[in-house]
């Protein structure tokens, strides 16, 4: 019962377990297993909760703006009440309403690193690589490219005679 309660629009966990509460099913039931007058009354109670002595903080929009009474919203008038008032704040241009124009957070948070969506925020790569200079790092030595090839086997047979004396080395530490 309670899971598929909260299947609708506008009903949490908490908001379905007072409905089962007020009305005294059991919230561990199957909702096929429901009589006609148990459904009427889930309905009467979703559809008007004050008058069913429903807690005022369980109602989801308090003094409503054009009433100023308590409203409980389902469905789809979730998001169109929700477009309403972004719509209204910017049209008195309010901070907020600035904030919903811009796409920034509204609430105060911060935002020099957090909420980044869209294009980055930081230092700007600039255009190609700078090129690598001659004899900078990384380029080869002006000496071992005219050094001749006979010299190369006997250079790489030197490092090969260093390596194993420095492997006892390492195993002492």
């Amino acid at each position: 019962m309670v899971i598929g309660l909260t299947q609708i629009k506008g009903l949490g966990f908490n908001f379905a377990t007072a409905i089962l509460d007020i009305l005294k099913i059991k919230p561990n039931s199957n909702i096929g297993n429901l009589t006609d007058e148990n459904v009427q009354a889930i309905e009467k109670l979703i559809l008007d909760p004050i008058a069913s002595n429903v807690p005022v903080w369980f109602i989801n929009r308090r003094k409503d703006i054009e009433t100023g009474t308590d409203l409980h919203l389902l469905t789809s008038d979730i998001p169109f009440t929700l477009r309403n008032d972004i719509e209204r704040e910017r049209v008195t241009v309010s901070w907020r309403g600035y904030r919903h124009l811009s796409g920034l957070k509204v609430r105060g948070q911060r935002t020099r690193t957090s909420g980044r969506r869209g294009g980055a925020v930081g230092v700007a790569k600039g255009g190609l690589a700078a090129p690598v200079k001659k004899g900078g790092a990384g380029a080869p030595a002006a000496d071992a490219a005219a050094a001749p090839a006979a010299a190369a086997p006997a250079a790489a047979a030197a490092p090969a005679a260093a390596a194993p004396a420095a492997k006892p080395e390492e195993k002492k530490k």
